[in-house]
């Protein structure tokens, strides 16, 4: 069994609150869960309106698959229009 857990660091430069921060992260967490097979949820920076890290976590029997889907992930995040992905970390267990 393999176990993935991706962080993902954003920045939304065009939130002014942390009402603006929520849809944002609403609406992409709302896209990840239809088209991945992911838990997601934020993880830090939760008081901050413009900085957020998230985090996906994904189990399978075959790494390559798990590794697969969530670098897909890390690429959907980067085409998403209202964030722009300041680092990720990709870590298999």
């Amino acid at each position: 069994m393999t176990v993935g857990i991706l962080s993902i660091k954003l920045i939304i430069r065009d939130s002014h609150s942390l009402k603006d921060k929520r849809r944002v992260l609403n609406s992409l967490k709302d896209r990840v869960r239809q088209n991945f097979n992911v838990s997601f949820s934020e993880m830090e920076a939760l008081d901050h309106h413009q900085y957020s890290t998230l985090a996906a976590a994904m189990v399978s029997n075959d790494k390559r698959y798990v590794n697969g889907s969530l670098s897909t992930l890390v690429n959907f995040v980067r085409t998403f229009p209202q964030v722009e992905l300041i680092d990720y970390e990709l870590e298999l267990l």
